[in-house]
């Protein structure tokens, strides 16, 4: 069912109740625009798809900006917040407006997944030594923090430095942006907004640079 109206701003909580609705324009997306984050979870509540769409729109580059801070690989940021997102649509529920603000509780279940990818990522690496030929080489920075092995930490240390060396062969724009983006902890937007480049540029910058990066690791350790 989707809302006739804007439905009551206290929340998920209110469900259950008869609201007061204002009357929709011709458009019904638009008026969901105007709607509070409280009022779009209600109305996901009752399996409205606009509203989940406007919350999306609304939300999904600050939850993907924020799984790739704790992640620092684009790919698994776009993977979580697509995640994130569908365990919103199937379980609005589990938010509560009475305990806070959404955006509060929205930054708060980004991070616990992305902190469970993590995780996840640490008990692989534990089962298995992962090879520059399968592993993005800039997910071990991570890996390090959480393996006390001195051994497995020089290792680390050194793939480190040979994504440094790896990283001087890139061109300058395309350096740059990995180099802001793993290195300084920026989001895509936030390096973007810094260079005064076009987001998409940003983008296709970083993948490009990550996969020249990957065979010229490969190569380096062929050699070796």
């Amino acid at each position: 069912m989707a809302w006739q109206g804007n439905p009551d701003p206290t929340g998920v909580r209110s469900i259950v109740r008869t609201g007061e609705f204002a009357r929709l324009p011709d458009d019904p997306l638009a008026a969901r625009l105007e709607w509070s984050d409280e009022a779009l979870m209600t109305a996901i509540a009752t399996r409205d798809e606009l509203a989940f769409v406007v919350l999306y729109d609304r939300y999904a580059d600050l939850v993907y900006s924020a799984s790739l801070r704790v992640l620092m690989d684009p790919g698994l940021a776009e993977d979580t917040t697509q995640d994130v997102f569908i365990r919103l649509w199937r379980r609005p529920q589990t938010f509560i407006a009475e305990r806070g603000r959404f955006v509060t509780w929205l930054m708060s279940v980004t991070r616990n997944r992305a902190v469970d990818e993590i995780r996840a990522r640490g008990r692989r690496h534990r089962r298995e030594v992962p090879s520059m030929e399968t592993e993005d080489p800039l997910a071990w920075s991570q890996l390090a923090a959480q393996d006390e092995d001195p051994l497995a930490s020089a290792q680390v240390s050194e793939i480190r430095a040979s994504v440094r060396s790896a990283l001087c062969g890139l061109p300058a724009s395309q350096k740059r942006a990995l180099e802001l983006a793993y290195f300084g902890g920026l989001t895509q937007l936030e390096i973007a907004l810094r260079t005064g480049e076009p987001l998409g540029t940003i983008k296709t910058r970083i993948r490009l640079g990550m996969q020249k990066l990957r065979r010229a690791l490969q190569e380096e350790a062929r050699e070796d």
